[in-house]
């Protein structure tokens, strides 16, 4: 049981040291742990909806599986939770601190999503749902945390990063979840490439988002 909880928490572990140790400034620990709780917390309600609208037969299909009742929800509440905690928090005051911030709380959710899997299957699937399951929740969440961290920092472009920083994730998790379901053989030739994209695209975002002068906009940031 240990080993595989452990098992379960060390991918998420090492994906968000990464991310915040690219902060150039220090981000309130408790507020990060706070939202990976949060994140964590999530899976339990999306999962009995999820095994509420399969019961009924509701979105069996293929594409709206992939799209809707896995990709779409689960960024969607994402999503949400980030605006509802940490949006208008003070500590929000640059623009990586929306990717810091939105990779806690899709890491809480991979976690435990992560750690249930392994619970059930068995712990020989660590490293393969550690290079794809959990990088990719991270992924979608710092592309997430890019777009927020454009609106909190540009006013007058807030409602276009707002959904921005639903969307582009929410598309992205659809295609990785399509090619999992429809791909019933070799499917990681086509998700070691998404893969290998989604880090560039997303490194991309860090790199941006570090650089950005929008880090300098608001001058009481914590050190």
């Amino acid at each position: 049981m240990l080993a595989i909880l452990s098992a379960g928490v060390a991918p998420a572990f090492a994906l968000m040291s990464f991310f915040y140790l690219k902060d150039r400034f220090t981000e309130p620990l408790h507020l990060i742990i706070r939202n990976f709780i949060y994140g964590a917390i999530l899976v339990f309600p999306i999962m009995f909806m999820q095994y509420a609208l399969q019961t009924e037969g509701i979105g069996n299909g293929d594409f709206v599986q992939s799209f809707f009742v896995i990709a779409f929800m689960e960024e969607f509440f994402k999503w949400f939770i980030f605006i509802y905690t940490i949006y208008h928090h003070t500590a929000f005051d640059a623009h990586y601190d929306g990717i810091v911030y939105a990779v806690a709380i899709s890491l809480g959710f991979a976690t435990v999503e992560n750690s249930l899997y392994l619970l059930s299957n068995g712990i020989e699937y660590a490293f393969s749902r550690a290079l794809f399951p959990v990088s990719s929740h991270a992924l979608f969440g710092v592309i997430m945390g890019f777009y927020f961290g454009r609106a909190k920092m540009e006013p007058s472009h807030k409602k276009m990063n707002l959904t921005f920083a639903l969307t582009i994730p929410f598309l992205l998790h659809g295609i990785y979840n399509y090619i999992l379901i429809k791909v019933t053989s070799d499917w990681l030739i086509l998700l070691i490439p998404f893969m290998i994209i989604l880090w560039i695209i997303a490194l991309r975002r860090v790199k941006v988002a570090n650089a950005s002068k929008l880090n300098a906009t608001l001058p009481n940031k914590n050190i």
